[in-house]
């Protein structure tokens, strides 16, 4: 049998990983300034994380969702500490697309609506409901297609205030991402958010923070949306959440009440899942890793932007953007193959920056050495 298809890969084994380094069957060592997609939050099989895990691997590793599993309250407890949601209620599925999925469909429940407001270059995720809010027809089948999502332009203030007097009764909720990661690296603009408030606020939608790739700390603060001062409804989680274990949530305000059956999962919530996003956090605590992914990402913004080649570098924290110019265009590929550097991508000329937030200054410097040095050759 023949493995489906589906991603260009790099002919690269990845076989130890520890921090910020991994190193491939060969030997080779390469920094990861990529995270495997923003998921590796506290660093590579971080100690605390491996035991964390291993311990409860020796007790339980799994049992339906039927029984009272107080895991799941300690780190519900542990969560609403760290984010500062304490008030909030914590649902666990498995995955970015999961959490947006059930965080509309509780929306839809809550308000008895239909329509979904998404933005210009969104993603949020690949499952029915989460692909219908994505704007890029390339994820869109068929069968995911609906009337029922208006998409409006990202940032556009003006435009949102008109879609809700003019629809403002039909709509269930509106789902941002508080700073773009597919897309290509672009904040929401804070009096944005602050408009998506007040605008749910009176018609009565549902505001859905979609924090999967810009939660958890990276940003410099726990959910990126935070900057703009105001609460969300709902706040999805993902990736960073476990690091690396397939682990998602949502978080709920407290006037949206639960009712039996309407959400579940099978391993949601599980003993595993919930032993590891444990770890993720009290690590974030005990190291500082929020104020560090500010610090050591306005570094890094601030020497990219002293590289003339490089243009629009943009980005909080340890999420960060740069457009590539045309001369630059190999850029990407020469810092892995021959700076043994792990970055992301967004097309069309976009490199992404997801690291660990525990990065050092020392290998924040490795990699801006990097850039000056390829800039300059490829520049001539």
């Amino acid at each position: 049998m023949r493995l489906f298809d589906v991603y260009p890969i790099q002919d690269i084994t990845i076989q130890k990983a520890l921090g910020s380094t991994v190193w491939d069957d060969k030997g080779q060592e390469y920094l990861d300034l990529y995270g495997g997609h923003a998921v590796i939050s506290i660093g590579h099989t971080h100690p605390h994380w491996v035991n964390r895990i291993e311990k409860q691997l020796h007790q339980i590793a799994f049992y339906s969702n039927s029984i009272r599993i107080p895991i799941q309250q300690e780190l519900a407890t542990k969560l609403g500490q760290v984010s500062g949601k304490e008030e909030y209620q914590l649902f666990l599925c498995n995955s970015g697309a999961e959490a947006n999925e059930n965080a509309l469909k509780l929306a839809s429940f809550h308000t008895g609506r239909k329509k979904v407001v998404a933005f210009s270059k969104a993603f949020h995720g690949r499952t029915s409901l989460a692909v219908a809010v994505t704007d890029n027809k390339n994820y869109v089948a068929p069968v995911n297609e609906t009337d029922n999502v208006i998409f409006l332009p990202f940032n556009d203030e003006q435009a949102l205030e008109d879609c809700f007097k003019k629809q403002g009764d039909e709509i269930a909720a509106v789902i941002i991402e508080g700073i773009q990661g597919v897309g290509g690296i672009h904040i929401a603009e804070d009096s944005f958010l602050r408009q998506i408030r007040t605008c749910c606020t009176k018609y009565g939608a549902v505001y859905i923070a979609d924090s999967v790739q810009c939660g958890y700390g990276r940003s410099g603060q726990f959910f990126s949306h935070d900057f703009a001062g105001v609460n969300a409804d709902i706040y999805s989680m993902a990736k960073g959440m476990g690091n690396g274990f397939p682990v998602a949530g949502i978080l709920i305000a407290p006037h949206i009440q639960p009712k039996h059956f309407q959400l579940g999962t099978t391993f949601g919530g599980n003993h595993l899942a919930c032993a590891a996003a444990l770890g993720v956090l009290e690590v974030i605590e005990k190291e500082n890793l929020l104020d560090n992914a500010a610090k050591i990402g306005a570094y890094v913004q601030k020497e990219l932007k002293s590289i003339s080649t490089i243009k629009h570098v943009r980005g909080r924290g340890l999420m960060i953007g740069f457009d590539v110019p045309a001369e630059l265009s190999e850029l990407k590929k020469k810092l892995l193959w021959e700076e043994h550097i792990f970055t992301g991508e967004a097309k069309p000329n976009v490199i992404r920056l997801l690291p660990s937030l525990a990065l050092t200054q020392a290998d924040a410097t490795r990699f801006i050495d990097s850039v000056k040095k390829l800039s300059s050759s490829l520049n001539h």
